[in-house]
């Protein structure tokens, strides 16, 4: 099972780059990286456009004709159009969200960002946020990009990542170390 998803992974990486590549000799990495994003949302969104994404029972050329009329009334850049007929014409769309957040590293990277996810209890404000993003760009040394999120069964406090580390200074995990602790007691 771990090679399937590193093989999605990897397939999802090489078109990100290619798109990524096409993108930067076009001139066009924001135009895309709005487009995708837009794409993120309407696939969240929209349970039929998962389902049309997913489905091995329509055609490729229904999977093509569907998601280019989608492309075509949100105003997508040719490039993104072009890039997501590809993948439906290759019966590749299953992969379109990891292709998504793989082109999002990229550009990340191309500008020099890091991204760090930050959930909390209760949505912070524009002032926590933002002693939040300097505490990380401080330890880090660099643009911080900070994607905000919220877990209502933290209780409070926060957990950070960032990359492959996770700070988790929730009051829920405080709790279960607390319980834990008192079990060896007793």
């Amino acid at each position: 099972m771990a090679t399937d998803s590193s093989g999605v992974a990897g397939l999802a990486g090489r078109y990100a780059t290619a798109l990524f590549e096409l993108a930067v000799e076009a001139k066009a990495v924001d135009a895309i990286a709005d487009d995708l994003e837009a794409l993120r949302t309407l696939l969240a969104d929209n349970a039929d456009l998962q389902r049309l994404v997913r489905s091995p029972v329509l055609s490729r050329g229904e999977q093509t004709k569907a998601v280019l009329a989608i492309l075509d009334r949100a105003g997508a850049h040719d490039l993104t159009r072009r890039f997501v007929g590809l993948l439906a014409e290759r019966r590749r769309l299953f992969i379109l969200a990891a292709v998504i957040d793989a082109f999002e590293g990229l550009l990340a990277e191309h500008r020099g960002e890091v991204r760090a996810e930050v959930t909390s209890a209760r949505a912070l404000s524009g002032e926590q946020l933002g002693r939040v993003e300097a505490l990380l760009r401080k330890v880090i040394g660099g643009r911080v990009v900070v994607d905000a999120g919220v877990d209502e069964e933290l209780i409070g406090g926060l957990v950070v990542r960032v990359g492959s580390r996770m700070v988790d200074a929730s009051l829920r995990t405080k709790l279960q170390r607390l319980q834990l602790a008192m079990k060896g007691v007793g």
